[in-house]
């Protein structure tokens, strides 16, 4: 897979980058630490080299037994527990051809049930009640039924995150996720901003997918759920 540098330093903590800037009212801090509202998204934010005080002012945003994504090659101290960890693959913006898709509808908050269980059967990362809040969201219908989907989440200065991008099972084949994609970056780029995404490092199908439509690999990253001490 062909490496591709994107000179900027903000994608290296994507979740810190955006909750101090363009998602800053979705911020809730104490300390070191940052999260967004826990029924947006669970992604919180820890300086590098983080130390126990950090660790403990995340403690005290999320509460006891609360659950925290974190991004970045932080050691989870003693108390926490880990859900899940992985090695995301983030690919940035290379050469992109984006289109406006005719088949595709706004999604809003009367369309969250139906996100919902799009998500829960096709299982692309954590999306929750309001996470639809973050940026604008496309999907495509057929037969009335919602059966793809693709949208914005964090949002460091200068760039937007795509994510969501799931397809019904039974609807796949069709091209919709590129088509969605192209769609949604369409209007990140209309903004004056750069698309970027992520894909856990062993889906080498979406990986594929993102580089033939002309994304390329920057860099891994560590993502890691944690729960806070009871």
């Amino acid at each position: 897979m062909g490496a591709h540098a994107i000179d900027t330093g903000v994608l290296d903590d994507p979740a810190g980058a955006a909750l101090s800037g363009p998602h800053a009212g979705f911020a809730r801090r104490h300390g070191r630490a940052a999260c967004y509202d826990p029924a947006v998204t669970p992604f919180a934010a820890l300086p590098a080299g983080a130390g126990a005080q950090a660790w403990d002012d995340l403690a005290a945003l999320v509460g006891p037994g609360g659950t925290a994504a974190v991004i970045g090659d932080h050691p989870v101290p003693a108390g926490w527990r880990i859900t899940w960890q992985d090695e995301v693959v983030q690919l940035g913006d290379a050469a992109i051809a984006v289109a406006d898709e005719p088949a595709a509808v706004p999604l809003g908050v009367a369309d969250v049930p139906e996100m919902l269980d799009l998500v829960q059967r096709t299982k692309p990362g954590p999306f929750l009640a309001r996470t639809v809040e973050m940026g604008s969201y496309l999907g495509i219908r057929q037969d009335g039924k919602l059966v793809a989907m693709a949208g914005e989440r964090m949002h460091p200065p200068g760039f937007t995150e795509i994510s969501a991008v799931c397809t019904d099972p039974a609807y796949r084949g069709q091209g919709l996720a590129t088509r969605l994609i192209s769609a949604v970056a369409a209007g990140v780029r209309r903004r004056g901003e750069t698309p970027f995404l992520h894909a856990a490092s062993d889906n080498t199908a979406a990986i594929r997918l993102y580089e033939a439509m002309g994304f390329a690999v920057r860099r891994s990253l560590t993502f890691t759920v944690v729960v806070a001490p009871d």
